[in-house]
């Protein structure tokens, strides 16, 4: 897999005839290691390591319902109150971060209502913090620690 743009991480990973496989550590269950999911993974440890969120406040693959379609959101952060606070969307690397992908984020945000948007293909990160109720947001130079998201 390809060297990304976040923290190394040892993974444990098992073949299964010939597909790999990655646990999930805030899945608890082995799954299909495709590029947005290596992405994903480094992602989920780079929030638990360095910028300290807990993996008991995160879901990842969550379903959410968009006008009566099932959309899956990549990483969802909660606070302490149980309340959403940021949407991950995760691409593989080849993956462009355009307007588009930062679109799909702002479409699960129309029922999660988080503050922070999170858009990454592991070599570009980027992250929007919501300021009000019409969409509004400003670019964030960074993204935001667990003690920030948790106040």
């Amino acid at each position: 897999m390809q060297k990304l743009n976040l923290p190394q991480v040892s993974f444990r990973i098992k073949q299964s005839g010939d597909k790999y496989q990655v646990f999930d550590e805030v899945r608890k269950k082995f799954v299909a290691l495709t590029p947005e999911e290596w992405v994903r993974q480094h992602f989920i440890h780079f929030l638990i390591n360095q910028q300290k969120f807990s993996a008991g406040l995160m879901a990842v693959e969550m379903l959410v319902k968009i006008n009566g379609l099932s959309q899956r959101a990549d990483i969802v952060l909660y606070n302490k109150q149980g309340k959403p606070s940021v949407i991950i969307e995760c691409k593989a690397p080849e993956v462009k971060v355009t307007r588009a992908v930062f679109n799909q984020a702002a479409r699960y945000n129309t029922r999660l209502n988080v503050d922070y948007l999170v858009v990454t293909n592991g070599l570009q990160h980027y992250c929007a913090r919501l300021i009000d109720q019409e969409g509004n947001y400003e670019m964030l130079k960074t993204i935001p620690t667990a003690e920030e998201v948790y106040v």
